[in-house]
């Protein structure tokens, strides 16, 4: 009973990657590590276009002012 069950589920088995490969669906090894390259990239050119808008004199002097409001403000 045990060896035809597992002739059975390697047979599925061996059908199913077969199927797979027919499709041409294949594994992306490596791709994992490209991705988060890229997202690390532009996570950096985000931050600093980021800093150089908050560096900025015009933004500069808002945030001053917002803080010195901010501590003037009667509590």
């Amino acid at each position: 009973m045990y060896q035809a069950v597992r002739a059975r589920l390697c047979a599925l088995v061996c059908g199913a990657r077969t199927a797979l490969r027919r499709r041409g669906v294949r594994r992306d090894a490596g791709m994992v590590t490209s991705e988060y390259a890229m997202g690390i990239v532009a996570a950096v050119a985000f931050a600093v276009v980021l800093y150089k808008v908050v560096t900025s004199g015009a933004v500069s002097a808002e945030l001053q002012g917002i803080v010195k409001r901010a501590l003037d403000a009667r509590m």
